[in-house]
């Protein structure tokens, strides 16, 4: 297996392509990302065991989501029924069941390494915070600790990124498709810095698109729920940019250029 090597361009080409096989069924996308988001509502609101289930479920998530980019690119229609295809094989859900179990356990311990050296601090400034109604201690506390957390999660998500696809199409074992996988994402890093910076850029713009709605004027529940949709189109064009990540690294030696795009849709989109 063989991973390519691609320049930071492909970064931004991979969200321009998510966007193409986005808009050649945007109803259906539309609608897999609204039900991965009410999923991520109802865990929010039931701790621990919430979270810790959704965390565990995100590898069968992204998997469904790559096998459904990957029949729009081949002009299939997504009925219900097809969103199920990619889970029939023998095996396969358990198999994504236990990398999302892996997956909680090594945040959980990324967690405990980030913040653990400092919980006397932590413990020091929530104290003085509930006294003083002062938050500032207590971002001041929790600011090395998040860094540290930061930094070891960007690797944590390295090692994850392409492993349900090497795991679902390539029937990889978990620990090598978490190595190739973390070759993979070491050996484009630039481009998934531009990735990065161009998703951050994204949200970004909306949410000051949003405050700036509330600052002429347009009541902030009103400009909130003005915001839902374009927070779910975008979280919809950047589930359906993993599958361009995938295939120009994995099954696309010749990278992202623009004469070689096999891995969007045509320009026309598909009826939804």
């Amino acid at each position: 297996m063989q991973a390519a090597s691609l320049p930071a361009r492909a970064g931004s080409l991979w969200v321009q392509q998510g966007w193409r096989i986005f808009r050649s069924q945007p109803v259906a996308f539309f609608a897999w990302t609204m039900f991965v988001s009410m999923i991520l509502m109802l865990a929010s609101v039931t701790p621990p065991i919430g979270p810790i289930v959704f965390v565990v479920l995100m590898p069968l998530v992204t998997f469904v989501s790559l096998a459904a980019c990957r029949e729009a690119v081949a002009g299939k229609r997504l009925q219900p029924a097809l969103w199920l295809a990619p889970l029939r094989p023998p095996r396969i859900v358990k198999r994504l069941l236990g990398m999302g179990a892996l997956y909680m356990l090594v945040c959980l311990l990324v967690g405990l390494l980030s913040f653990l050296p400092f919980m006397t601090e932590i413990a020091d400034a929530v104290q003085s915070a509930t006294t003083t109604n002062n938050l500032m201690p207590l971002f001041d506390a929790a600011r090395t600790p998040m860094t540290i957390f930061g930094v070891l999660y960007v690797l944590l998500a390295g090692l994850f990124w392409y492993a349900p696809a090497l795991v679902g199409w390539w029937d990889t074992p978990l620990w090598q498709s978490l190595f190739f996988s973390g070759i993979a994402c070491w050996r484009n890093k630039w481009a998934f810095l531009v990735y990065g910076l161009v998703w951050g850029s994204i949200f970004i713009g909306i949410d000051l698109a949003a405050t700036l709605l509330v600052a002429i004027g347009l009541p902030e529940s009103i400009a909130a729920s003005a915001q839902v949709p374009f927070n779910v189109i975008a979280g919809a064009v950047l589930y359906c940019s993993f599958y361009p990540s995938y295939v120009s690294v994995f099954e696309q030696p010749g990278g992202t250029d623009e004469s070689n795009r096999t891995d969007v849709p045509p320009e026309t989109p598909a009826s939804s």
